[in-house]
């Protein structure tokens, strides 16, 4: 009998809740690559949704290689772990990972990025909407000239995306001819200094006559900015998203139009809860808010999708108020600037 399979039976023969059952219960996480600043948030929120169910965490970190990501699924199974969080490096490498963990009945969380398989619950914001608020926010701001398009990592679902979200609200300026888009690249890793590589690159085929760049994140936008910065060009329209403290600071300062915050708090506690919930023995269609899905792809599969806010100068305060940034950090620098930051 599957693990799964014997939990399940085992929590109904006893009838125990599902958080009292939790205290035998470990959950494993593989992280993608732990360096970014926005998993440590996300790791906080999986850790206080385990600690509330009496479920312990581990985890791994894929130093951003595929191949050790599919040795650290391994080891997170032979420690025993009764459900596996995947934020997937490269999400055409992770296949048998999802074998692995499916030979041994143990439920996967597809983490923020997808993962084509059915067998994995993927639990996400809606990011082609996140494309569609960043291109908004950037037109808004500039509603002619020429775009440059600062894609995420070429292995990341995600990216595509984003990037058909993107597409989407500017098409018809563009097809108005009152936008043109004049480079375009992928970002290796979503690796600032690939982006700010990729736009030293464009802004010097281009002459500099660059007004408006659409990047796919915070970290991409940074990488930007700083190209921009070094031509003297900084303060054109610039958009992100995650919600970096630095980024919502650039965007107090000015030179950054928009982050899409998600808020990394209630994806990590969500992920927390559902893995308790599916260690358990809950089906997937099951599961609060989960809704039938079909990717891009065509796999059809179990899904949740949380609600983005974008953040812009004439909505700062969101970020504050919510305590996801001080006023002070997000202040910093800024003087005479937009509310809170005034």
């Amino acid at each position: 009998m599957h693990r799964r399979t014997l939990i399940a039976a085992l929590a109904a023969a006893t009838s125990l809740t599902a958080p009292a059952f939790a205290q035998d219960m470990t959950v494993g996480v593989s992280w993608s690559n732990f360096q970014e600043e926005r998993w440590k948030t996300d790791e906080a929120a999986i850790r206080g949704a385990l600690d509330a169910a009496g479920a312990a965490y581990v985890s791994t970190d894929a130093q951003s290689s595929s191949a050790k990501q599919l040795s650290d699924v391994e080891s997170l199974i032979a420690q025993g772990v009764d459900a596996l969080i995947i934020l997937a490096q490269d999400a055409s490498a992770i296949g048998p990972a999802v074998q692995a963990a499916a030979d041994e009945g143990i439920p996967v969380i597809a983490y923020d990025r997808l993962i084509e398989d059915d067998r994995a619950f993927y639990l996400t914001f809606d990011n082609v909407e996140v494309g569609r608020m960043q291109a908004r926010a950037v037109l808004e701001a500039q509603p002619t000239g020429n775009y440059v398009m600062i894609k995420g990592s070429p292995t990341d679902p995600n990216a595509d995306f984003l990037r058909g979200g993107q597409q989407e609200v500017l098409q018809e300026a563009i097809d108005a001819g009152d936008i043109t888009i004049v480079g375009e690249a992928y970002t290796d890793q979503w690796l600032p200094a690939n982006a700010q590589r990729n736009m030293e690159q464009i802004l010097t085929a281009q002459a500099n006559e660059v007004d408006a760049v659409v990047a796919s994140n915070d970290g991409t936008a940074g990488g930007a900015v700083a190209a921009l910065t070094a031509q003297g060009m900084e303060g054109i329209p610039v958009s992100g998203q995650d919600g970096d403290h630095a980024a919502l600071n650039r965007i107090a300062k000015g030179t950054q139009t928009v982050s899409v915050w998600k808020d990394a708090r209630e994806l990590g506690k969500r992920a927390g809860e559902i893995a308790v919930e599916l260690a358990g023995g809950t089906e997937m269609s099951a599961v609060e808010g989960a809704e039938e899905w079909t990717s891009p792809a065509g796999t059809t599969l179990w899904a949740q999708f949380l609600e983005p806010v974008p953040v812009t100068q004439d909505n700062l305060s969101v970020v504050t108020d919510a305590g996801w940034i001080t006023v002070e950090a997000l202040c910093q620098g800024v003087e005479n600037g937009p509310a809170p930051c005034n």
